[in-house]
């Protein structure tokens, strides 16, 4: 049967594990050459909650936390040595996505070792718990630097070389999160809500070059999964810190593996989904939802050189405007 990615070049942004592994192994299934990618070898501490609160997990939760953060721990390099033992091409590459520079040395480098770059797939991220009202400085920039400025940083290193060849590919992962979230991270809402924006943005610039950009929204068993449940292993008063009220949330062992969504984001990386372009998919197990594209629902309007007074509004709007209208902020029942 013949690889669909057959002499194709890959980056794969937050390669070392998780989802980002996973596409990039599908990939060089496939037949693409890859470019394996995370910020290091080392790995990361739990960040999402304080070392405080994650000491107050019992002791057993916390052993069965870390054996799940062992299991999923890898990077670029063990993620290109796994692609090289099943027969497939890969070459790891350190970089903070988030740094201008260090991106654009990420994308030089698959042109340098492989001669092009067809395909960037951008699935870095982070994301922290709090609310608007006490959220970090830091937490904030940590995670639009890497989820929105650093898929930007690929984005506009890349294009040029697509836009020269006149052909590719462009994945950005988003999450359900950009229409807003009962898990108070508004920072991961932002973040996420541009990525959808920056998508779409280029999916129309791009577009007559013959290049496509699409964004997936991704639910899957990854290191995430375990910062979720370490954080719903927290006591009622620390989840009120964290959750809307009421929240219950997938353990790890329910969440699906990353590897049954590859298939068709590699599809959307063929000549076969050259018209899909600027779309959101949610993407779980064999499950695949396109998102609906934003649209204006109800509307009125004043046949007058005079401009609304309040007291008309107030009558109009009720009718018009808010009449099937339902706020996502109100709990529903």
């Amino acid at each position: 049967m013949a690889k669909l990615l057959e002499g194709k070049v890959a980056v794969v942004t937050g390669s070392g594990q998780g989802i980002g592994r996973a596409l990039a192994m599908r990939f060089a299934a496939e037949g693409a050459s890859v470019v394996t990618n995370n910020r290091g070898s080392k790995r990361t501490s739990n960040q999402q909650i304080s070392e405080e609160m994650y000491n107050t997990i019992p002791e057993e939760k916390r052993k069965k936390l870390e054996q799940y953060y062992d299991d999923m721990t890898g990077n670029a390099e063990t993620t290109a040595a796994a692609i090289k033992e099943k027969g497939g091409a890969a070459s790891p590459f350190y970089a903070d996505i988030s740094k201008f520079d260090q991106a654009r040395d990420l994308i030089e480098y698959a042109v340098k070792t492989y001669g092009k770059i067809d395909i960037l797939a951008n699935v870095a991220g982070a994301f922290g718990f709090g609310s608007i009202c006490d959220i970090s400085e830091e937490t904030f920039d940590r995670v639009v630097n890497t989820k929105l400025k650093g898929y930007f940083n690929t984005m506009h290193f890349a294009a040029p070389y697509m836009v020269e060849q006149n052909w590719g590919r462009i994945i950005n992962c988003t999450s359900r999160a950009f229409m807003g979230d009962v898990i108070l991270h508004p920072e991961y809402c932002a973040a996420n809500a541009g990525v959808v924006g920056l998508t779409r943005a280029a999916a129309i610039e791009l577009y007559p070059h013959n290049i496509t950009c699409n964004a997936f929204a991704p639910f899957a068993r990854t290191r995430a999964s375990v910062d979720m449940e370490a954080a719903l292993s927290l006591s009622e008063e620390d989840k009120a810190r964290l959750f809307t009220k009421g929240f219950v949330g997938p353990t790890v062992e329910m969440s699906p593996g990353p590897e049954g969504m590859t298939a068709f984001l590699a599809w959307l990386c063929t000549p076969a989904a050259a018209r899909v372009s600027g779309s959101v998919f949610s993407l779980a197990a064999n499950s695949i939802s396109l998102h609906s594209e934003p649209e204006v629902c109800s509307s009125i309007i004043k046949y007058s050189p005079e401009n609304w007074t309040i007291e008309e509004l107030d009558r109009q709007l009720p009718r018009g405007i808010f009449a099937s209208y339902t706020s996502i902020a109100e709990p529903h029942k």
